[in-house]
């Protein structure tokens, strides 16, 4: 048996395949801070965004179990993928779900702009923007990416930021306070533009 911190992803995962389950639980431990922030960055909801790592994970065990993956080098890439199809796939059996009927009321709900949607160019701008601050996110320190996650995307409030990492509560706002500050200067220095106009 391999200590399986020398080994490399592509050796780990044909481990895996040949029944090493050593294997993949160091290969969730390598990778699982990525894809559930990632997860969570993007449904912005913790219960939800544990559902989908779950659902992620097993959908990655069925796919090594059954040949499927091919991507030498790239499995967080691969695992990334796997959940961000997961994710559209959830938010397009919610819009099923959340049909609305005409007929129980008197006035014509599909000719009002409260329940028009978006029109395309406003969405695709917006999921830029979305996009554009998640990379940002992810060049700041661990320290102060963690309390943007747990803040933001979370919506965790300082005490329980404080308690969850084990800092007091100055020091998750300091780290805030310098998240914002390394944000700012990312976006200038990007030259990034975040407004839909």
């Amino acid at each position: 048996m391999f200590d399986t911190d020398t080994l490399n992803e592509n050796q780990l995962v044909q481990n895996f395949i040949n029944g090493d389950q050593l294997a993949l639980e160091e290969l969730v431990k390598r990778h699982k801070n990525r894809v559930f922030t990632y997860i969570v960055l993007i449904v912005k909801n913790h219960q939800l965004a544990e559902d989908i790592f779950q659902d992620t994970f097993i959908k990655v065990i069925r796919s090594l179990k059954t040949g499927k993956y091919t991507e030498n080098g790239k499995f967080v890439s691969w695992v990334l993928r796997i959940a961000h199809n997961l994710i559209i796939d959830h938010f397009r059996k919610e819009k099923l779900l959340n049909t609305t009927s005409n007929d129980d009321t008197e006035i014509d709900l599909f000719n009002s702009q409260r329940y028009s949607d978006e029109n395309i160019e406003d969405k695709l701008v917006y999921e830029q923007i979305t996009e554009d601050v998640r990379k940002l996110v992810e060049l700041l320190p661990e320290d102060q990416r963690q309390v943007i996650v747990m803040r933001h995307y979370m919506g965790l409030s300082f005490k329980e930021i404080s308690k969850q990492t084990d800092v007091s509560i100055n020091t998750a706002l300091g780290r805030m306070r310098y998240a914002l500050i390394n944000l700012r200067k990312l976006i200038e220095k990007n030259k990034l533009s975040l407004t839909k106009i």
